[in-house]
């Protein structure tokens, strides 16, 4: 009874759709040849390098983050070339999966599931590379099962130390628009993203962002007409775009999204997911005092401020979650990639998301825990108020 009203979806993705997003999506199919739909594409594109940071290539493809994945390597794998994936969680490997599909060689240096990429281990590989084999050193920026947030610069530096060339390569589907990310100061050299997480659109299209230094590697590869990226980043037609029908109201939707994330400000929109970060991290701190609950990253540093993943014991992650979609209409994200998996939950607070939004969450988990008879720390709502109240003032 008490889920009746309108439900939340807390989970990491897709994330909550802003009513400017909807309703930029609300309208009839518009004219694909010539017009209006032409001039706001072409906008698009300046906008979305402004959020990755970047002066340069920006590719769209009609696709989920998986595609994104194989549309950046479609461009630059040759059979047998050697790509070194830096995993911390499960889409790490799913990258590399996508790699090993396409011809690549695969090499996986698993960091496990709750620590971050060990820069001394990458060091010591890429130093037994002389030859530089290495054609790619892929990570993920923030894993959204583990919620792990690798130090992207620290791993650029540690290339740039050992000389060498391959490319840096990072996944920011969980993380633009929310962790604060600089593809050019940062010196990356390909990153990949979705619209369904901090670009707030609905599941369907993919980017793919590259350098010069990426582009190059383009000339190896033997590449379909559909992910080719030239024509994509230089369009002589405008369906060379998308390779075919553009994908219209998702694309309208996109607009919206990136009016809104320009009108409040990259650095503002980076500021207040960190400061939602830090309230949910403190409830989670007091709940942990008493019972199992535990955040599964311990350094406060090396979390995302996009996604909370959480251990509670099996079978208390699905009870939990049960709960609070159920009985208050709040859904919570499963535990992905982890085992066994209904110890977990996560917690996804990502793009279109407030004050009250994220203390309603924690409001219904604090209220779940007390139901099912949970052991935990009183006084979570508290800490997390506190936490909202100092940025208030500041």
């Amino acid at each position: 009874m008490l889920a009746n009203g309108r439900p939340y979806l807390a989970i990491p993705g897709p994330s909550v759709m802003p009513d400017a997003v909807l309703n930029a999506m609300h309208r009839a199919a518009p004219n694909i040849y010539t017009g209006q739909l032409h001039e706001m594409t072409h906008g698009l594109i300046p906008s979305l390098r402004a959020v990755a940071r970047t002066a340069h290539h920006a590719a769209i493809y009609i696709g989920n983050g998986h595609a994104a994945w194989e549309a950046a390597l479609a461009n630059l794998v040759v059979k047998g070339d050697l790509f070194l994936v830096l995993a911390t969680g499960r889409f790490a490997i799913g990258w590399a999966e996508t790699a090993h599909g396409l011809g690549a060689e695969v090499e996986i240096i698993d960091f496990g599931q709750q620590s971050d990429i060990d820069m001394t281990r990458v060091a010591e590989r890429l130093a037994a590379d002389p030859e530089g084999r290495i054609k790619g050193v892929m990570c993920v920026h923030v894993d959204t099962s583990t919620s792990v947030r690798n130090d992207v610069p620290a791993l650029r530096a540690t290339l740039d130390a050992a000389g060498h060339p391959a490319l840096l390569m990072v996944d920011c589907i969980a993380s633009l628009a929310c962790d604060v990310f600089e593809m050019d100061a940062w010196g990356v050299d390909l990153m990949v993203t979705a619209s369904q997480k901090g670009l707030m659109t609905p599941p369907g299209l993919g980017f793919v962002f590259f350098n010069a230094k990426a582009d190059a590697l383009r000339d190896r590869a033997v590449v379909s007409t559909y992910w080719d990226w030239r024509p994509r980043i230089a369009p002589e037609m405008y369906h060379q775009y998308f390779n075919g029908t553009a994908p219209t109201h998702h694309l309208y939707g996109l607009r919206a999204a990136l009016d809104m994330i320009e009108a409040e400000g990259i650095a503002q929109v980076w500021a207040r997911h960190a400061v939602l970060a830090r309230a949910i991290w403190a409830a989670f701190d007091v709940w942990g005092t008493e019972g199992p609950l535990a955040l599964n990253i311990a350094d406060p540093a090396k979390r995302s401020h996009a996604v909370t993943s959480a251990a509670i014991g099996s079978p208390y992650g699905d009870s939990l979650r049960t709960w609070c979609e159920e009985t208050a209409g709040v859904t919570l994200g499963i535990g992905l990639g982890r085992a066994p998996a209904d110890g977990f939950f996560r917690i996804g607070h990502m793009g279109h998301v407030n004050a009250h939004m994220v203390l309603g969450v924690l409001g219904v988990i604090d209220a779940g825990l007390k139901a099912l008879k949970l052991p935990h720390g009183r006084g979570a709502l508290d800490a997390a108020a506190q936490v909202v109240a100092d940025a208030g003032q500041a």
